[in-house]
């Protein structure tokens, strides 16, 4: 994927969540709420304090991150949906 967050941006793919219930029972797609966790793509170099210093990222590539339901904007790249969020909007990491 060609794409490169600025600024305290990153990019996440969400994770498909389960198809049936703990009981057996099948969601159909039209039922099924979006998930809310995501593995983190790429991840920008970070925001800028008052001063003008670099603050880095907490997360990083490879991360899997739960996020708020109404975070980010929803883009496709390379023929993919993903969400692009602000590092403010992940709520953290899981695992």
């Amino acid at each position: 994927m060609s794409f490169r967050p600025l600024h305290d941006r990153v990019l996440i793919r969400r994770i498909e969540g389960e198809d049936k219930t703990k009981g057996g029972i099948i969601i159909p797609d039209t039922v099924k709420e979006k998930p809310l966790e995501g593995e983190v793509i790429a991840v920008g170099p970070g925001a800028r304090d008052d001063q003008g210093k670099l603050i880095a990222p907490d997360v990083k590539s490879g991360d899997r991150v739960l996020f708020g339901k109404w975070s980010g904007t929803e883009v496709k790249i390379d023929g993919a949906d993903v969400l692009i969020v602000k590092e403010a909007d992940i709520l953290g990491v899981v695992g």
